[in-house]
């Protein structure tokens, strides 16, 4: 069994935004040679370097954790700057265990693609990994491992297990026990929109509603900046109606006054020129 573990540098697009391409290179080279060496000391062999990020595989379970676990204390610890100000560097790992091809030195396979599924799907600096792993490591590791749930990962059939490696001592103790999620039933999720002195609930079995100046409006907005009446549907928790290119809706910061909030769809039909002032959602 081999262990992979991609390692992916978060915000490398902004960073190079505001430092530039030479020096934004030459900063992520030096940090990855770095990071190589970390990975070396701990047994792994470092397959290629992916720009912004890293593709290393181990032959133990055990030393891919620590590793991997080793980088993002040191990152906490002593912070590394872009340039010298900004947000302090940070990654996102993904580490799965199982059979690898190996040709001419690159590795190939599903572990492969899953610690890079895993990678991606990673927060800053957090470690993903799957039952796999957690089944192979000793007691004193695995009680570091939180379950997430099953979860699908792009590309597979079927969900499995990711946990999120509990590294800084002390957080999220009470809600990890041996590595298991002690996951409670929260009942049917309900979102509140709350405009002034009016709140509408909805849930799974709203199929649709209304905002806007009209009377008929499920949450009525006295403002002419709003349109007349916006039909939304809502996906909370089923896949929503399409016929009219309609999709759930997101809300974006607006570039207005600070109570505003600016709404527009994913689908076929912008809604950026119009404004919901003091609009609230609570989920």
């Amino acid at each position: 069994m081999t262990t992979v573990v991609f390692a992916d540098l978060v915000g490398s697009t902004s960073m190079f935004e505001r430092l530039g391409d030479e020096t934004a290179s030459r900063f992520v080279t030096q940090l990855v040679g770095a990071l190589s060496q970390v990975f070396q000391q701990h047994g792994g062999r470092v397959v290629k370097l992916l720009g912004d990020g890293l593709f290393v595989v181990f032959s133990q379970e055990g030393d891919a954790l620590a590793a991997c676990v080793a980088i993002q204390k040191r990152l906490l610890d002593k912070p590394i700057r872009p340039g010298g100000s900004g947000a302090p560097v940070q990654m996102q790992m993904g580490m799965e265990s199982g059979e690898v091809i190996e040709i001419d030195g690159d590795c190939f396979g599903d572990t492969v693609n899953s610690a890079a599924r895993l990678a991606d799907l990673a927060g800053a600096a957090q470690i993903l990994t799957t039952h796999n792993v957690w089944s192979a490591l000793g007691p004193v590791q695995r009680a570091s491992l939180r379950s997430l749930g099953p979860m699908h990962l792009r590309g597979k059939a079927e969900a499995g297990l990711v946990y999120r490696v509990e590294w800084q001592t002390g957080r999220d103790d009470d809600a990890t026990m041996m590595g298991r999620a002690m996951v409670t039933d929260v009942g049917p999720l309900v979102l509140e929109l709350v405009a002034g002195a009016q709140a509408v609930q909805v849930n799974a079995g709203s199929a649709r509603m209304s905002i806007g100046r009209g009377a008929g409006a499920s949450l009525a907005l006295n403002d002419p900046r709003v349109r007349c009446l916006q039909l939304w549907h809502l996906g909370l928790l089923r896949q929503p109606e399409r016929s009219r290119g309609f999709a759930p809706h997101r809300v974006l910061p607006g570039r207005q006054r600070p109570d505003q909030r600016r709404v527009r769809t994913q689908g076929r039909q912008p809604l950026d020129q119009f404004f919901y002032p003091e609009l609230t959602l609570r989920p």
